[in-house]
């Protein structure tokens, strides 16, 4: 950072550039603030002058990169937890509760009264909500900012929503023409709008439920249905396009504990998504009560291991973009910038 901060090339590249300009010195803290701030889009690697083989070897992406994953860490709770393969204890445990629970049926409230299911996921998404909202008060109070502003909130909404500092160079892929660049940006767009769907219609359909008394299933054209068809497909495209995407990786930029946390949360948000299209499609057949055991058994691990797995990036990403945000507006309102 200080030989960044000493030539100052990149500055134009993505928000990193401009928070680390602002300091002179960078404590551990301001380290965790721009690594998350950081989307590893390798851009400042292929242009940088003092890169490896110079002595100085430089490369932010892949620092950043391995700063971001012991950030993770440092805010989860418990911190263990994230040091300890979960995901396959958790699909484990995951089954054997959803298997335990279900009973004989041909219908989905049958295999799994509505209301055991409730409690469950209500229950799971609570515990990953308790987790992450810790691990964000720890983020945002390590930064030792004020609270941020509705403006602040506001732009940082915007640059979250619109991907805006993800750059164009594919996570250090080589495309085979300009058609191509902007691939690693449509992916995590279907990526990140198929979850914003799915969260849709799950609301959706607990308000037919709890509200309007309409049980599922409902039918093809219904709301929870279209959204959830639109989720399912953009959660089948995004991640296996990434997927893709990370196997085409530079590893010069490639930390293997991130792209080991990205894989697991892929093959998850692929498996539920083509799980749920499975049941959608076979509702009607024998295959329903195995189908739905299955996609309940990986919603359910998903939950459990939202708090210690890359989802979080999400979370800290969206809070550096935050800070981001008030700092570009305090030294706007002093002056200078």
């Amino acid at each position: 950072m200080t030989i960044c901060n000493s030539c100052r090339y990149c500055e134009g590249y993505c928000a990193v550039f401009p928070a680390m300009e602002k300091r002179l010195v960078f404590t551990p803290a301001d380290l965790n603030y721009l690594a998350n701030l950081c989307h590893n889009c390798g851009e400042c690697f292929y242009a940088c002058q003092y890169a490896p083989p110079h002595e100085f070897a430089v490369n932010v992406p892949l620092v950043l990169a391995q700063i971001r994953v012991a950030s993770y860490e440092k805010y989860s709770a418990p911190r263990v937890a994230f040091r300890t393969p979960v995901l396959v204890p958790a699909l484990i445990l995951s089954a054997i509760a959803i298997w335990a629970l279900a009973m004989p049926g041909q219908t989905f409230y049958t295999v799994i009264p509505h209301r055991t299911m409730a409690l469950i996921f209500t229950a799971a998404a609570a515990f990953a909500a308790l987790i992450l909202l810790i691990g964000l008060l720890r983020f945002w109070r390590e930064t030792g900012e004020s609270l941020p502003t509705p403006r602040a909130l506001a732009q940082a909404l915007g640059n979250v929503m619109r991907l805006e500092y993800l750059r164009s160079g594919g996570a250090g892929c080589t495309y085979p023409d300009e058609h191509h660049s902007d691939a690693r940006r449509w992916f995590h767009h279907a990526t990140f709008y198929g979850f914003l769907s799915c969260f849709v219609s799950t609301s959706i359909a607990a308000f037919y439920h709890f509200v309007l008394d309409l049980q599922a299933p409902y039918g093809y054209l219904s709301l929870p249905v279209i959204f959830g068809t639109i989720g399912g497909l953009g959660l089948l495209i995004g991640p296996a396009g990434l997927y893709a995407l990370r196997r085409r990786q530079d590893p010069a930029i490639a930390d293997s504990g991130e792209k080991n946390l990205s894989t697991s949360l892929i093959a998850l948000l692929f498996l539920a998504s083509l799980t749920g299209l499975l049941l959608l499609v076979l509702r009607g057949t024998a295959a329903m009560p195995f189908l739905l055991k299955l996609h309940l058994a990986i919603i359910l691990a998903f939950f459990l291991t939202i708090p210690y797995g890359k989802f979080v990036h999400g979370i800290w990403r969206s809070a550096a973009l935050v800070r981001y945000a008030l700092e570009r507006s305090q030294h706007a309102s002093h002056g200078t910038e």
